[in-house]
């Protein structure tokens, strides 16, 4: 009994350890087939989005059923470039590197088919999602994204609207190819013309402000002489102007005024006395004398009242 008490609990755990050990490898090949089939499935939704760059440059020229097939059966069968499909990777890489993610140290898959861990894989290339294509299109880029109006849109399609797939395949690989057709669009010509236009004009201006460059010299030649000679000698006379002026007013201030009034009001009176003596010594007759004394004091009496009321309208 004892040695059956020990051997049973030993085999039940061992079959235990057995059983998890089976389910671990279950459930590890599921996981690792499950990766496979997402990793199959992100290869395709990376071909779905080139073709979607594709027709979205040429106003989804290929989105009826017959055509969208015949471009799936190219991809299927392997007759896209591998050189495009790489540039893409490529690509997407170069875009993620400047947004580092969170990449599970388990992961299949490349960093730019790795999606945000909210996040599975994209249902369809047109939908709004969150995985790492999604994001990267309007977010990882958005120095690629610009408002076009609905004119240019027009024009463009108008441009890409009847090529071929191999001369789009051709726009998205070569560089020369494509440079060529952004130089054919209609924006990019009006923009290069308004931009050589106006180049013309600011060389035109530089030309004239050149020609003028003469005149210009000259004309600081005549100002530095009128400003050594002519320019002296006017300041000169305004300095003598400005000091008589200064005399002018100063001769007829109000105090200089009251104080002229004054003088001439002691000078009367003096006048007025020595009259008197005159006529006290009987050097001058009686009739002259009433004659003169009269004018002389009342020219004293009107510059007096005339003294007496400036000096009071003054003090008040």
């Amino acid at each position: 009994m004892i040695a059956g008490r020990i051997i049973f609990p030993a085999a039940a755990a061992a079959a235990e350890v057995e059983e998890r050990n089976l389910e671990r490898e279950g459930e590890k090949g599921a996981v690792r087939r499950e990766k496979e089939g997402r990793y199959r499935q992100d290869v395709t939704f990376g071909y779905e989005i080139i073709y979607g760059q594709l027709t979205t440059f040429t106003d989804r020229k290929l989105t009826d059923p017959s055509s969208r097939l015949n471009l799936r059966r190219t991809i299927d069968g392997g007759d896209l470039s591998e050189d495009m499909f790489k540039n893409f990777w490529s690509s997407q890489e170069q875009q993620n590197q400047s947004r580092p993610q969170e990449v599970p140290t388990d992961s299949w898959y490349p960093p730019s088919v790795v999606s945000t861990p909210s996040s599975s894989r994209p249902a369809t290339p047109g939908a709004n999602t969150t995985s790492s294509f999604g994001s990267s299109r309007p977010i990882d880029r958005p120095s690629t994204v610009s408002n076009v109006s609905p004119a240019e849109a027009a024009s463009i399609i108008a441009v890409l609207k009847d090529k071929s797939v191999d001369e789009l395949r051709k726009l998205l690989s070569d560089k020369e190819a494509y440079q060529n057709l952004l130089l054919s669009v209609e924006p990019v010509k009006t923009q290069n013309r308004v931009r050589d236009e106006l180049r013309n004009e600011t060389l035109q201006l530089a030309r004239e402000n050149l020609e003028k460059e003469p005149r210009i010299l000259e004309l600081r030649n005549q100002c530095r002489i009128i400003r050594t000679s002519e320019l002296a000698t006017a300041q000169e006379k305004l300095h003598e102007l400005e000091r008589k002026k200064e005399e002018t007013l100063k001769y007829y201030s109000p105090s200089s005024l009251l104080n002229r009034l004054e003088d001439t009001m002691n000078k009367t009176e003096e006048e007025s006395e020595a009259l008197h003596r005159q006529l006290l010594d009987r050097e001058i007759d009686l009739s002259a004398f009433a004659q003169k004394y009269k004018k002389m004091r009342y020219a004293y009496h009107k510059r007096a009242l005339t003294h007496l009321a400036a000096k009071t309208s003054a003090t008040a």
